[in-house]
């Protein structure tokens, strides 16, 4: 009987531990699952966080990328647009624009070009080889008031017309008169400056006056510069009523010359001129009378109106706030 009880109290104690035992087991592994699984969510939780990181890093890294090259795409875009705009209205285009805004050309880019003949002081002349005078000055400042540079050719006074009219020279600028022959041929501006021409003789001569020239019965031979006025009104006042001859020379200083030497009776020039050749050649004076009196003005070519507006818009601006006659008065003084 005691042998039976103690084998039953035996048999419940090992029951009891092998109970014990396999519930430590099972909460043991439960906390350990536990704690891995925390572990577990932890390190899910830090994956999705770094990734999430990543993410908003490369998210705000391709945002950084984005804005950087749109910035950079705006700041080239408004550059080139600012040099394209530069380019446009720079300083040298506003030269160009002043030309081709006004929509004229010139014979030679940026240049306006004045054909002359530069033996007609104080108008033209060669002064340390270089053109001056009145014309000179006028047309410098013309230039100026439209952007360009003056550029002055010197050539013989007949060839200023063809010049012009065939696209050489911009404006021809040379005491030039206007009359109804050579406005066939070419424009002419305002008037800028009066003219007046006038007669050199030789202090002994019997000329005394212009009436001695067109008298009924006048024989004289008179010196004048080939194709100006005093060389179209002589023409037709003396030659062609067979009142005399018109000797023809390419320069008046020419004329002049032949005056002193006796190949002529006297000669028909411009006032101005004629006093610089008085001045310089003894034995000769003017006559206290004018031939006739005549307008000055720039010639320029029918081909090019553009150009010839600006022109002569400038030039009149020029006349109105004094600049053409401030430019006679340094060359010519009132008597």
């Amino acid at each position: 009987m005691k042998m039976k009880k103690l084998t039953a109290l035996l048999l419940a104690s090992l029951m009891a531990v092998s109970m014990a035992a396999c519930g430590d087991t099972p909460a043991s592994g439960d906390g350990t699952g536990s704690s891995d699984a925390s572990g577990s969510s932890s390190e899910s939780s830090s994956d999705a966080s770094g990734s999430s990181e990543e993410s908003g890093s490369d998210a705000s890294d391709s945002s950084e990328e984005s804005g950087t090259g749109a910035s950079d795409g705006s700041e080239e875009s408004g550059t080139d647009a600012a040099d394209g705009s530069e380019e446009t209205s720079g300083s040298d285009g506003s030269s160009d624009a002043s030309g081709q805004a006004e929509g004229f050309t010139t014979a030679v880019e940026g240049k306006l070009t004045m054909a002359t003949n530069a033996a007609f002081p104080p108008y033209e002349y060669v002064e340390g080889g270089e053109v001056a005078g009145i014309d000179a000055e006028i047309a410098d400042a013309i230039a100026d008031k439209l952007g360009l540079e003056l550029q002055i050719d010197d050539m013989e006074f007949d060839s200023i017309t063809e010049a012009l009219k065939g696209g050489k020279a911009d404006i021809g600028l040379a005491g030039m008169t206007i009359t109804p022959d050579r406005q066939e041929e070419v424009d002419f501006t305002v008037s800028y400056t009066t003219g007046v021409q006038v007669i050199i003789v030789t202090e002994d001569s019997d000329i005394t006056s212009a009436d001695d020239l067109l008298a009924e019965g006048a024989n004289h031979t008179v010196g004048v510069q080939r194709n100006t006025t005093g060389d179209i009104y002589t023409t037709k006042d003396i030659e062609d009523a067979g009142l005399g001859t018109i000797d023809r020379y390419s320069k008046g200083a020419e004329a002049v010359q032949a005056l002193k030497t006796g190949k002529v009776d006297c000669v028909v020039i411009d006032n101005e001129p004629a006093k610089a050749f008085v001045a310089e050649v003894e034995g000769l004076k003017i006559l206290d009378t004018e031939y006739i009196t005549e307008e000055y003005a720039a010639a320029m070519s029918k081909d090019n109106p553009a150009l010839y507006e600006a022109v002569n818009n400038a030039l009149m601006e020029l006349i109105a706030d004094g600049t053409v006659q401030s430019i006679i008065d340094k060359y010519i003084t009132a008597e």
